[in-house]
């Protein structure tokens, strides 16, 4: 899901550029408990970037094993992780405003304290706010696939994408990437197996059967039944 930059960056030759970003910015229509979940859940569970670094262990009030979700879209991947290991954190990050709305209402509705969510782009995170060497696991779960090839360059997997969430994982973290797109699965498995610092936990030195820790979304079930394929890909930060 990517978009260029309404705001160019002034870089020091004085010449306006713009800057591609890995999403697309969309409000969309909001439900009374998507609403709900914004106007009481946010001051509970919102961060933003005017934070700035984040002290992890005061930000959820203890030391635990933690995790950052790139596009949690509605949430309920997300939210059924943080139900099932209450004893982890998680962060989410999501541009989509209803699925923000969505994932702040479930966490209202369930009572879980274990969350905390972006509303903004996923590199401004990572770049601004989350400590290095601070994350168990980064997991992005079926990214916009941007299949026209003149669209390659706006896929969030890239090298510099690779070495930044290498360094935002304690060594032994893993990044998690699934996607139904065949080709992107191609491109994300070349992309990381020439990038450093990495090694890849498929056997075959390709991809992983589904781990039982990720949530199977409905989205993914009607594509099981019309016959689509989902490739899962796990890489260790060893460096």
């Amino acid at each position: 899901m990517s978009d260029v930059n309404e705001n160019p960056q002034q870089p020091t030759d004085g010449q306006p550029r713009r800057t591609i970003r890995s999403f697309v910015m969309r409000a969309g229509r909001m439900t009374e408990g998507q609403q709900r979940g914004v106007e009481k859940g946010w001051p509970l569970f919102g961060l933003s970037l005017e934070q700035g670094l984040l002290d992890l262990n005061a930000v959820f009030g203890r030391q635990a094993p933690r995790t950052l979700e790139i596009g949690f879209g509605m949430g309920h991947s997300l939210l059924e992780m943080a139900q099932a290991a209450p004893e982890q954190d998680f962060i989410g990050i999501e541009v989509h405003r209803p699925g923000v709305g969505a994932l702040l209402n479930g966490l209202l509705n369930n009572g879980l304290s274990n969350v905390r969510v972006y509303d903004c782009d996923a590199i401004e995170v990572l770049n601004r706010a989350i400590p290095d060497a601070s994350l168990d696991r980064v997991l992005l779960f079926f990214p916009d696939p941007w299949h026209k090839k003149k669209h390659h360059k706006r896929r969030i997997v890239q090298p510099a994408f690779a070495e930044l969430v290498r360094r935002k994982l304690k060594v032994g973290g893993v990044l998690h990437m699934a996607t139904d797109w065949a080709h992107y699965a191609e491109h994300m498995l070349e992309v990381m197996n020439a990038a450093p610092g990495y090694r890849n936990q498929a056997a075959d030195g390709t991809y992983i059967p589904r781990p039982d820790e990720r949530p199977i979304t409905k989205f993914e079930k009607r594509g099981e039944r019309l016959g689509h394929g989902v490739w899962d890909l796990k890489f260790e930060r060893v460096d």
